[in-house]
């Protein structure tokens, strides 16, 4: 079974609502240390390296 290809739009739909959270998260934490750092880095990753891929499957 194949796997779906995400449009444009929803790729721009999960890299608003990441940022969205990163902005509530940071402006919400009373101070921003390391785990908060590295969970950001972290969720990053997780969001955007499939929405890499998909974007650069787009393209081909």
């Amino acid at each position: 079974m194949q796997k779906r290809h995400l449009s444009h739009t929803q790729i721009i739909c999960i890299a608003l609502l990441w940022l969205a959270l990163c902005y509530i998260v940071l402006t919400s934490a009373q101070r921003i240390d390391g785990p908060t750092v590295v969970t950001l880095l972290m969720s990053a990753a997780l969001v955007f390296i499939p929405v890499i891929k998909a974007w650069k499957r787009k393209e081909e």
